[in-house]
């Protein structure tokens, strides 16, 4: 392998986002944004890290084809083309790989069939990952594509925590259990909380809080994740911003025999009119806490039945992990609403956590620690960063089969 860049797409089903890397210091070289593929109104933002200069095109962008061809033009103008001896590798986001995929894999047509055989459990996910691979190998079928899966990190569970409490022949058949999602953000997390405490990942307890529009928790043990709170699919688990996350089954069954409706209206209901929205008509985290300090009740409570279900997770967490180092909050909510983390942690004092006012309300880009030095855990908020990840998966796999 001569290539020292590592090009990383996370294609989303009207988006995607990229940054190029150099893996000999992980500096970024490059990064960008294209949204609202598919409509009149789609937009490329690109930004070339060594000039620090950003180019915006407006206007519409047929599909994903268009787009990646976008991006690679826009790279080029920078001198970093996608032809550049340099790039070793593109590394791709695939949120769902099942049981199959327990690694980053070298993408062929046999690992295309199999995430193409997992889209029923991720119809909103998968398909616009198979796209921006089949896009990004037609554009450089001799350069190895990489594909880094949201599962992954996950399939360390025991089964006794895997396994839902069904028939398994009717499980297994259909290929149903606890497969967890954001894997690289709990990955890279639970490892730089480490590093936080100065200790190696095999030492350390962690419990990731991963806050974002799709939120999840997952309890590390000695850098293995023993248990997480997404399910099959990304709706079980916390609330969030427009997922209902936690429901008792019945519900479905009672909206359909009761309710009179289909299972499709179920399903949007659950996955886009549920959650924070569905509760008081605003998935914004910094809008609620507005209209909380306005007196909205509606707000108010949406942010109480959220940090319930949050404190939940914690206090279970904490026993099934038996020893906890840290809780770690991450992603947009977990890095910047400082009252998410203060609410979440209050009156769980008796588990050893705490949180100091004034760190918790310092804005900062860095992992830092919010806890007082007297606490028997740490509180960290530790900054995401699934590309760097992703790159990082990639370049290691890409490396050993150089």
């Amino acid at each position: 392998m001569t290539g020292t860049r590592v090009l990383v797409l996370n294609s989303g089903s009207s988006s995607v986002k990229y940054q190029l890397l150099d893996m000999r210091d992980t500096s970024r070289l490059a990064v960008g944004l294209v949204e609202r593929i598919g409509e009149r109104t789609s937009r490329l933002r690109h930004t070339c890290v060594a000039t620090g200069q950003t180019r915006e095109q407006n206007g519409p962008v047929a599909g994903h084809d268009a787009a990646l061809k976008a991006v690679a033009g826009e790279l080029a103008r920078d001198g970093l083309g996608l032809d550049s001896p340099e790039l070793a590798a593109i590394g791709h986001r695939v949120v769902h790989g099942g049981m199959f995929f327990t690694e980053p894999t070298v993408v062929d047509d046999a690992v295309l069939a199999e995430i193409e055989r997992l889209v029923p459990v991720a119809p909103l996910h998968n398909p616009a990952n198979l796209t921006g691979i089949r896009t990004a190998r037609a554009l450089r079928p001799d350069l190895p594509q990489v594909a880094v899966f949201d599962t992954a990190f996950h399939t360390t569970m025991p089964e006794y925590a895997a396994r839902y409490a069904i028939d398994p022949k009717v499980a297994d058949r259909h290929r149903i259990r606890r497969y967890g999602f954001h894997g690289t953000s709990h990955a890279y997390v639970s490892r730089a909380t480490a590093r936080l405490l100065g200790k190696d990942p095999s030492e350390v307890n962690v419990i990731v809080l991963h806050l974002g529009n799709g939120a999840s928790a997952s309890a590390v043990a000695r850098g293995r994740c023993v248990d997480t709170s997404m399910g099959l699919t990304p709706l079980e688990g916390l609330v969030m911003g427009t997922r209902s996350g936690d429901l008792d089954p019945a519900v479905i069954f009672h909206l359909a025999r009761v309710g009179g409706m289909s299972m499709d209206e179920i399903d949007t209901l659950l996955n886009k009119g549920s959650g924070l929205f569905g509760l008081c008509g605003d998935n914004d985290m910094r809008e609620i806490r507005r209209r909380i300090d306005e007196g909205d009740e509606h707000a108010a409570l949406a942010f109480d039945i959220y940090i319930h279900r949050l404190k939940k997770y914690i206090g279970a967490y904490c026993a099934v992990l038996g020893r906890v180092d840290a809780v770690a909050f991450t992603a947009g909510v977990g890095e910047n609403a400082a009252p998410v983390r203060e609410a979440a942690i209050a009156g769980l004092e008796g588990l050893g956590l705490a949180v100091d006012g004034e760190l918790n309300a310092v804005r900062s880009g860095e992992a830092r620690l919010i806890s007082p030095s007297s606490a028997r855990v740490a509180v960290a908020v530790v900054p995401t960063d699934e590309e760097l990840e992703i790159a990082t998966q990639t370049y290691a796999l890409v490396g050993k089969k150089s």
